[in-house]
């Protein structure tokens, strides 16, 4: 698996605030204010702002994965807006693909089930742009290089952008092909995270943490996806040696399941990602009205958000 700092700000004194020994019957540069029409201002991606919010309050964030397109769109669409209300900082959206990376059964049935219903690219981008306005929570897609590929690295990044994404976690993009990718996605103000896995040399866990941007994503575990009753016991020092050589904010995923998890992992991690044990109750209430999904899914991540209060 392959998986900002961030910058200090040194403003100069304002003249307009300094006072002068000779005061003067009037300044022109008092009297009007420069055109900023033309000006342009890139405001910081919403992934980083969350994170140095969460580090400015000392509290730590609650990142949810669903699938695009299970068991719906239009759950999709119902969903989102209520987990920011139900503690989730970021939500991970997974794109439907037909081979697995390191997805377990769960949410690879989900895709299955998303594929199925004929879910494309362009319909889960016209489903986020349609809610973007209103929605807070920051947005990650979590999809395989494969896609990117197939539309277009310029392409994609643009429609991504446009649709209202904040980032890209990409799991099966080796870091050595990272600058495929990385240049476009920050010149279109997406981060992106690559993976780190148990079994990832700590030499190559530095080059992956400093070619990520936004969050540093961390596998607890090797194998695939899935709801463990048990974080590994190696977990917190593996997290320990990824913070000594990182300022991102580390988060961590696969088989986190409830809020005792979700307590233990961001007792030094900045967010615990919940995957397949999410998918899962989705999955259980697919013949319920849309309505009825989105409450009780609300109410599933509330549950595993009161692991984040320490």
């Amino acid at each position: 698996f392959f998986a900002n700092a961030l910058q200090a700000h040194h403003h100069a004194p304002n003249p307009i605030n300094t006072l002068h020994p000779h005061p003067a019957p009037a300044l022109p540069y008092l009297t009007s204010l420069p055109n900023t029409a033309n000006l342009s201002f890139t405001p910081m991606n919403r992934i980083d702002q969350i994170f140095q919010n969460h580090r400015s309050n000392g509290s730590k964030a609650l990142m949810p994965f669903i699938t695009a397109g299970h068991p719906s769109l239009p759950a999709t669409a119902a969903i989102l807006p209520k987990l920011h209300d139900a503690g989730a900082s970021i939500c991970e959206i997974g794109i439907p693909f037909s081979d697995p990376i390191a997805d377990g059964p769960v949410i690879q049935a989900s895709m299955t089930h998303a594929l199925n219903q004929n879910i494309t690219l362009e319909q889960t981008f016209d489903t986020i742009r349609k809610l973007r306005p209103t929605l807070d929570l920051g947005l990650v897609a979590m999809l395989s290089f494969s896609i990117v590929f197939r539309v277009g690295v310029d392409r994609f990044i643009a429609d991504a952008a446009d649709a209202g994404f904040d980032g890209l976690i990409l799991p099966d993009l080796p870091i050595e092909q990272a600058d495929l990718i990385a240049k476009p996605a920050a010149d279109a103000g997406l981060t992106t995270s690559y993976l780190i896995a148990p079994t990832t040399p700590d030499d190559r866990a530095l080059e992956i943490a400093k070619a990520c941007t936004g969050f540093v994503y961390v596998v607890s575990r090797t194998g695939i996806t899935g709801a463990r009753t048990e974080l590994p016991p190696d977990l917190l020092d593996r997290l320990q040696k990824i913070r000594s050589v990182t300022d991102l904010p580390i988060t961590v995923g696969f088989g986190i399941s409830s809020p005792d998890h979700v307590s233990a992992v961001t007792s030094i991690a900045d967010a615990a990602i919940v995957g397949s044990a999410l998918v899962s109750h989705i999955d259980s209430l697919a013949d319920q009205s849309t309505d009825t999904i989105a409450d009780s899914t609300a109410s599933f991540v509330a549950n595993l958000a009161t692991g984040l209060q320490h």
